[in-house]
């Protein structure tokens, strides 16, 4: 899958233009200033997924976000072949724009072994959303997912909106390669502000992703209810990290998620 021929292949689509070379855009994607990193790295990790053998799902990916992308200007994606071993393939991806690096991941993939099958308890998962409701969207961009959080949002509580069910408005099908691309779009989905201490919502002078990490454990299936919970691991100085995770509706772990952001409050929150 390379061309973006519906909504969601819009939001991780990417078209080959040299070697080992993918590009995507120009997208409008995100708000002014700057794209959602979640949209970055979901064609990053469809690029690497590109110059790998089908039968080796990814299972993991490491990114840092370096410089915002800009709405509206194309982005390269030069994908470095690392290693293919007789289990796992590793690749590296730059995103560009402008000449410029603004993003890097690191992706592994293995092909599928059998072993036990075991997970830790799931969290507490709500009811399924009535989908004759109307779907909550946090952010203009995101119109091509169903998202509906558990509890209505507190309204000092900023973006953070999780737990939340998701899924995607259209049907996916069941190619492995897109759907780990856009559960990696859904990832970073209002994830930063759970990096924030509980009940700290002031202004800040700085709010970014740093680095983003994920582990598919099992090939998710996003037109199908996902429910997504985090919690705040730590807030110390500028830097907060925040875990998530995953599962169908029957409590069956899909991804664990991490994330790092900055986090520079305003040294006078008056200033605006």
């Amino acid at each position: 899958m390379t061309a973006a021929n519906g909504p969601v292949e819009q939001l991780v689509g990417v078209r080959p233009v040299a070697e080992d070379v993918y590009e995507a855009g120009p997208t409008s994607e995100g708000g002014p200033p700057r794209l959602f990193g979640g949209q970055v790295a979901a064609q990053s990790m469809l690029s690497a997924s590109l110059t790998v053998d089908g039968d080796r799902p990814a299972h993991s990916l490491h990114g840092y976000f370096i410089l915002p992308g800009r709405p509206g200007l194309p982005i390269t994606y030069h994908v470095d072949r690392t290693r293919d071993g007789r289990s796992f393939s590793t690749r590296h991806v730059t995103a560009r724009q402008e000449g410029r690096a603004i993003f890097e991941l690191l992706a592994s993939f293995q092909a599928p072994e059998p072993g036990i099958d075991w997970q830790s308890e799931p969290p507490q998962i709500g009811p399924v959303p009535d989908e004759s409701a109307e779907p909550f969207f946090p952010m203009t961009f995101a119109r091509q997912l169903d998202v509906r959080p558990l509890s209505p949002p507190a309204e000092d509580a900023g973006w953070r909106i999780h737990p939340y069910w998701v899924k995607t408005v259209q049907p996916v099908g069941d190619d492995p390669v897109l759907n780990i691309a856009v559960l990696t779009y859904i990832s970073d989905l209002a994830l930063m502000a759970g990096a924030r201490a509980p009940g700290t919502w002031e202004p800040m002078a700085a709010a970014a992703s740093v680095d983003h990490a994920v582990w598919f454990h099992r090939i998710p299936e996003v037109d199908q209810w996902l429910f997504f919970s985090t919690e705040t691991v730590a807030n110390i100085g500028t830097r907060g990290l925040v875990r998530g995770s995953f599962h169908t509706q029957d409590g069956a772990i899909v991804a664990t998620v991490t994330q790092e952001a900055l986090l520079r409050p305003l040294a006078d929150p008056t200033d605006g």
